[in-house]
């Protein structure tokens, strides 16, 4: 039985390993987007920028796709970086100290990744959204050395960072899992699976 496509609109491999990972249990054929493929995130929510990423690359691809766009929001900073933490410093270190120096000594450290990932048709068409959310706080520092807001990020119920967790606990715990969790069921109704 040949495996259905499902392209991840993505060029990180990490978070096309991760999203694959998840979605490991299906009889698919995963594949990232075409490295060629740029798709400016010009959307003013998680939806919009997951869209445009899905629709160019289902279109692309002629494939069924899935495409998330995800940030942390730190309730402490209203909400940011949100949206725009990819963009929020040039580099990891540079985003961790502007994080740290924004929250300053505050005891208030609630924060949550928030991910909202959408299915699309091969003709780019949405055909259903999901989002997830895992909540954890700011610590004062990072846990280990290189990471970006992961390294940071406490997640209570796993007692470690979120950039520490386990493929297993990424999938049950974090945000991408959660959404990935809640998209399958219309990802398998789709294919026919």
């Amino acid at each position: 039985m040949i495996k259905p496509l499902l392209t991840i609109a993505s060029g990180n491999p990490r978070k096309v390993a991760e999203i694959e990972a998840m979605l490991g249990p299906l009889p698919l054929e995963v594949q990232r987007q075409p490295s060629d493929l740029e798709v400016e995130e010009t959307g003013s929510t998680y939806l919009e920028n997951a869209l445009l990423k899905g629709q160019a690359a289902a279109r692309i691809t002629n494939s069924w796709t899935i495409a998330d766009d995800s940030g942390l929001e730190v309730d402490a900073l209203s909400g940011e970086p949100g949206i725009y933490s990819a963009r929020f410093a040039q580099s990891n270190e540079e985003k961790l100290k502007r994080l740290l120096n924004a929250l300053g000594d505050t005891p208030y450290r609630s924060a949550r990744f928030h991910s909202v990932m959408v299915l699309c048709d091969p003709e780019g068409n949405s055909i259903k959204n999901a989002e997830g959310i895992c909540w954890g706080e700011i610590l004062k520092a990072p846990v280990y050395q290189g990471g970006e807001f992961e390294s940071l990020f406490w997640v209570k119920e796993a007692q470690c960072t979120y950039g520490e967790l386990t493929q297993e606990q990424l999938s049950k715990l974090g945000s991408r899992g959660k959404a990935a969790r809640a998209i399958a069921p219309y990802l398998l109704k789709e294919l026919g699976l």
